[in-house]
Parts: C-alpha cells; sequence; structure tokens
C-alpha cells in the first residue's frame, strides 16, 4: 500500500470524478482578497472545505448520547459562515466536496495544524474503498473557550493510500449504511 500524490490525486479527480467540486492546487485567498484557512490539493492529500450547515450539541434537553437510540434533540442546527462551538463542545458539519473513493484505495482523514493548535480536534473515520458522499465531519472543542470554524474553508486534510490489488468485498458491495450521504449525516444502527 503506498500514500498517493498531488498528481495521482489530480489524475483521479479529472478521470473518476473522485472529488466534487475539485480544486487541482491550494487555495489560500478568498475571492475578495481576504486570508482564509487553505484548502485544495497539497502534495500528499486533499484539504476539504466544511459545508455552512453545523449540528451543534446542547444539553437544553437534559439527552443522554446514545449511538444506538439517538436523540436528535442533541442537537441545534446553525447555518452560516461561522459556527461557534461552546467550550468543551462538540458540532458536526459536512464537506463542501462529494467523495467516489476508488475500490483499490482507504482513506484516511486529518485535522488541519491550524485548528489543531487552537485545541480544535477534527474526527473522520476512514473512508473505505468504493464509499461515496459528503462526508460527516466531527469537531470538538478541547478547550474551555468558545471556538470558532469557518465554513467554506479548508478544515481537514485526506490521505489515500492505494493498495497493489482491490479489495475482496467493498463498502458498496456490503451496502454500508453510510453509503451515498448528502448533509450531515447523524448516528446510524
Amino acid at each position: 500500500m503506498s500514500i498517493k500524490s498531488d498528481r495521482w490525486i489530480r489524475r483521479m479527480a479529472q478521470e473518476h470524478s473522485m472529488i466534487e467540486p475539485f480544486e487541482a492546487g491550494q487555495v489560500k485567498m478568498a475571492a475578495n482578497g481576504d486570508r482564509q484557512i487553505s484548502y485544495g490539493t497539497s502534495s500528499y492529500g486533499y484539504d476539504v472545505r466544511c459545508a455552512r450547515h453545523f449540528k451543534i450539541f446542547t444539553n437544553i434537553n437534559s439527552a443522554i448520547v446514545d449511538p444506538k437510540n439517538f436523540d436528535e434533540s442533541s442537537f441545534v442546527d446553525v447555518e452560516g459562515d461561522v459556527c461557534i462551538i461552546p467550550p468543551n463542545s462538540f458540532a458536526l458539519a459536512h464537506t463542501v466536496e462529494y467523495l467516489r473513493i476508488p475500490r483499490n484505495v482507504l482513506t484516511i482523514c486529518l485535522g488541519k495544524s491550524t485548528y489543531a493548535r487552537c485545541g480544535i480536534i477534527v474526527n473522520v473515520t476512514p473512508l473505505e474503498p468504493e464509499w461515496e458522499g459528503h462526508v460527516t465531519l466531527e469537531f470538538s472543542n478541547t478547550t474551555p473557550l468558545p471556538a470558532r470554524i469557518y465554513a467554506n474553508e479548508g478544515v481537514a486534510q485526506f490521505l489515500f493510500f492505494e493498495s497493489d490489488e482491490a479489495c475482496e468485498t467493498s463498502y458498496a458491495e456490503r451496502q454500508g449504511k453510510y453509503q451515498g450521504q448528502r448533509g450531515v449525516t447523524l448516528p446510524k444502527t
């Protein structure tokens, strides 16, 4: 298994629609000239953006977080260019980009250092071969202060690992429960 370079990522995006919309380079400035957190193709990965829809954990209903019996009242929905995550709290969002993972590729997500250095942890489980959809992003604010997440700017980097052979059974063939997700997808059992 080998990590894939920017050339491979550009080729897969163009020939197989692996990432849509796709940015072939690194975007560091907004159209109006303002600085932003970079997104697009990097040397050995792709920096994704987060969309404008957020679900922020709240305790106003005294719900218990239970992955087998998830209560949607545990969240407050927010739409905007910025999301403020309360201290020691958590929010969900989704990528602007829609991904289609090839059959012989495993994709791992890591947070961007700009957020990590502010105590904001980005968590995404691996994207298995032939998974596709908008990726649900999990943000943890580990600080005692409110934390800001910016929509339409870079939030996480995906690394692509290509195997020498295709897997025997892909995520699509197993009919994985998160296949083809659009928007923020809550826990399913």
